[in-house]
Order: structure tokens, then sequence, then C-alpha cells
């Protein structure tokens, strides 16, 4: 008989969530010092455009064909003219970049079904458009069988990352049962969780592998207490339905690109690392 890696379909899409505000990085910051095209850009919001020796989205896209990808698929708004531009520039290459219109910016599980079109029946790897993810962290994810997420070590992302330790603190918090599989995810968790947890509690970095049940899931959440459709939700209902989501450990770093204050690190971060388009 095949083992499960011979009958599970290779994983070749990829959604990559750029619709986002970017409300902190449009925030002037004086301690930043970014060159004028860096400043229009992060004016701008769209993150993933920023120049950190080219275009912060081009690592994104480079690693995810590292890791076999070949379509890629960037969820933006009506106005993000410069993404679809990107995407139409882009595409050809190792892999095809197209874009999908979420019209209004209402949480993360609304982004994710605007791709319903793009990810058909395959499964798809979900990231965040802000984020640089290591490749041997995708690799792992791609890897899985079903649906997953990247459970990151704690002490790792501080040491490896531009993230301070105040920010990991805030970051969704996973609880991991007995066979590898998510038990909970906890968002912005508060003091008693984090207690509760402990140190050694994986986070959340939103890196998924999706099958295709998460599309109806994100139909059926109602919006969180911040007002927003959350992918974390569409998650938890998934597993309390029984649906198994292994969590794929990683002791690794991921650059974020949140601030203008994040630029001057991940560019240099950044500086060593090949791109391939």
């Amino acid at each position: 008989m095949a083992d499960q890696n011979e009958m599970t379909p290779p994983v070749r899409r990829a959604v990559v969530l750029a619709r986002g505000l970017g409300t902190r990085m449009r925030r002037a910051d004086e301690s930043a010092a970014l060159d004028p095209e860096q400043a229009a850009v992060a004016a701008s919001g769209v993150k993933a455009l920023i120049d950190v020796g080219r275009p912060f989205l081009d690592y994104i896209v480079s690693a995810l064909a590292d890791v076999g990808v070949t379509e890629i698929c960037l969820v933006v708004g009506p106005e993000h003219e410069a993404l679809r531009e990107y995407a139409a520039a882009t595409s050809g290459g190792r892999v095809r970049v197209t874009t999908a219109i979420q019209q209004e910016p209402r949480g993360t599980a609304d982004a994710v079904a605007a791709a319903r079109d793009f990810a058909g029946e395959q499964r798809v790897v979900v990231l965040n458009s802000d984020n640089y993810y290591p490749p041997e962290a995708l690799a792992a994810l791609v890897a899985a069988p079903g649906s997953a997420l990247v459970g990151f070590e704690r002490t790792a992302l501080v040491e490896r990352s531009n993230i301070p330790a105040e920010r990991v603190r805030a970051f969704a918090l996973i609880a991991v049962d007995e066979h590898g599989h998510l038990r909970d995810i906890v968002e912005k968790p508060d003091a008693a969780t984090l207690a509760a947890y402990g140190e050694d509690a994986p986070v959340s970095m939103n890196a998924w592998l999706l099958t295709p049940t998460i599309f109806d899931a994100c139909e059926r959440i109602a919006p969180s207490v911040r007002g927003e459709l959350e992918i974390i939700d569409a998650v938890r209902l998934l597993v309390a339905e029984g649906e198994p989501v292994t969590v794929v450990p990683a002791a690794a770093g991921v650059l974020d690109m949140s601030a203008r204050g994040d630029v001057a690190a991940v560019q240099q971060a950044l500086s060593g690392i090949e791109v391939r388009l």
C-alpha cells in the first residue's frame, strides 16, 4: 500500500493576505529613517511592496516557489492597483501570480474566503504579506497531511526575529494535543491564558495549510469581539467539528514588516537571501 505522502497531492497553491489597512505602517516615525521611495510606499500602507533591496513581496514569492508552490493569489483591496500591477509583472516566472478582491477589510477569514475560486478543491498555504517565513518552516508545512499550521517556538521567535518579546506575548497561543494536533488557539491571550498555557506553548504567526473545508467554515463564523471575521475562529470551528489540524513545530524566526521601524532590520536580515522569481 502507498504511504500517505504518496497518496496526498503536493501543495501547489498559496494565498497571500495583502488587504490590510497598514495602519501602523502609515504612521510617521521620526526614528525610522526611510528613503523617499520607501516612505512613499509606507504612506500608502502597502507594506508588501516596500523596497528592502527589492520589493518585500519578492522574498515571500521566492520562498513559496522554493517549497513547490506554482500558483499564488494575492488578496487585495479594490484600491490596490499597485499590487495588481505587481502580480501581472511577476507572473510567468517560477509562479503564476493572480489577485482576488476583498471588497472591505472585514478580517482574515473574509480575506481567505475571497480566494475560494482560486483554491478550488486543492489545499492552499495561507500567509500574511507582511511576514517573511523561513523556507524550512514552509517546507515542513507543505509536507504535513490535511490541514496544518506552523507553531513557532517562543524563545526562537524572539531570538531570531525582529519582533520584541512584548509583541510576541500578544501573539496567538497554540494548545497541542497528544497526537500533535491543534487542540485550541487563542488570539491576543490575556495574562491568565499565558500562565495557563505556559512558556513552552507554541505561537502562531498565521502560517496555515488549509483544506477546502475552510471556506464553508469562514461563512459560518460570527464576528469576533474586534468586529472582524477571524481565520482563527474558522479553524477552531473545524477542530470542534472533528477535523484534525497538525501543528508543525518550528524553532525559527519570522521577519515582520508591520511598522516603519521594522524596515531597516528586515532589509539587513534579507540582504543575503537569494530571490528567484
